[in-house]
Formats: C-alpha cells, sequence, structure tokens
C-alpha cells in the first residue's frame, strides 16, 4: 500500500520578496507619521478579502483625515496649539496601531493559508465504524433457565502424621529362643532331684 506523493509545487512568490513588501507596507504608517495607514490597510484588505479588514481600512483613512482637519484649524502660527498637537499625536498612534495590526494580520493569513494547502493535499482518513459492546444474553422473559450445579473442587485435607512402627525382633531370635526354652524344660525334667528317692524297680536291683 503506497500513501501519498509529495504535494504539487505551486507557482508562489519567493519568501524574499514577500518578506520585502510585508516590511515596506509595515514601515509606511511610521515613516509617513500616520499619514499613509491607510496605503498599508488596503493592501492587508486586497490581500485577505476579509469585510473586516475593509471597514478598518475606511476607519483609518477618515481618522487619518479627521487628524489632517484638527490639525489645520489650529490658529496658531506654528502650529502649537491644542488643535495641532491633538491631531500630530493621533497621526502618530494611528499609524503605530495601524502597522503593529498589519504584521500580525498578514502573518496569520499566509499561515492559514499554507495549512488549508497543506489540509487540501493530504484528505481526511475515513473513520473506523462505531461497533457497540456486545452484552451477555440475559434470560428469556418469561422462561426461566434450568439451574445449573456449581462443581467446586474439594481441598485437600492434610492426613495426620502417624507413629512410625516400634522395632521389630528378628524372626530367627524368636525361633533360636523358643528352642532354647524346649531344651532347658526337657533337661528340667530328665534331671532328678537329690532329695527324691529313687524308683521302686532301681532299689530292688540293688
Amino acid at each position: 500500500m503506497h500513501g501519498p506523493g509529495l504535494p504539487p509545487q505551486q507557482p508562489q512568490p519567493s519568501s524574499g520578496g514577500a518578506v520585502a513588501l510585508r516590511v515596506l507596507f509595515a514601515l509606511l504608517p511610521v515613516l509617513s507619521c500616520g499619514f499613509l495607514g491607510w496605503a498599508t490597510m488596503l493592501r492587508l484588505a486586497v490581500v485577505t478579502r476579509k469585510s473586516a479588514d475593509w471597514i478598518l481600512l475606511a476607519v483609518n483613512f477618515g481618522l487619518t483625515v479627521g487628524w489632517l482637519a484638527l490639525i489645520g484649524a489650529d490658529p496658531t502660527p506654528n502650529t502649537d496649539g491644542w488643535q495641532g498637537n491633538t491631531g500630530a499625536f493621533g497621526t502618530i498612534l494611528t499609524g503605530v496601531a495601524t502597522c503593529i495590526y498589519f504584521l500580525v494580520a498578514d502573518i496569520r493569513h499566509h499561515e492559514a493559508k499554507a495549512a488549508a494547502r497543506s489540509a487540501a493535499w493530504y484528505p481526511p482518513q475515513p473513520a473506523a465504524p462505531y461497533v457497540p459492546p456486545q452484552q451477555a444474553a440475559g434470560p428469556a422473559y418469561g422462561y426461566p433457565q434450568p439451574h445449573q450445579p456449581v462443581h467446586h473442587t474439594p481441598t485437600p485435607v492434610p492426613r495426620p502424621a502417624q507413629p512410625g512402627p516400634g522395632p521389630v525382633t528378628p524372626p530367627r531370635i524368636g525361633q533360636v529362643r523358643a528352642e532354647l526354652d524346649e531344651l532347658s524344660e526337657l533337661l528340667r525334667k530328665e534331671t532328678p532331684h537329690p532329695n527324691q528317692p529313687p524308683a521302686d524297680g532301681e532299689g530292688t536291683g540293688r
């Protein structure tokens, strides 16, 4: 299975040219003391094509005209009255704000454009179908299930230790002892007692 190849190269302005234009239009309001801030906003509105930027362009242009009118209404010969000072301060403040907004909006616009181009080349993968979890089938309603006996494994019980057998007499020794007892009994019967009188037959013969 082969993955998607490299995205096709689209003709884009060189990074050096884009950076040069960005720096030029960012410095334009500052270098002109705010009088050309509307030109920077015009450049941003044309590039982004957002209604908010067009509205800000109109506001910037209106503020610039208003500050110039306030400076022109200063009656002092050196234009150092409060009208001239307020107009000059407002013009510089509008130029600085225009410079900062232009840099932030232009950078975000180009980053979003690059991200959208990459997302269009790599389509999202289809999500895997949802598989509901399987549940164990319970007993049917109205039909009692037969009781299944539960088999318990018997636990082995340790047997008590049995006493060992006593000393066993060898059979040969018992047999010899019995024979000695019989022999001693036979000798005791045959040997006469010294105080016993002799038998009748023996005395008559003498």
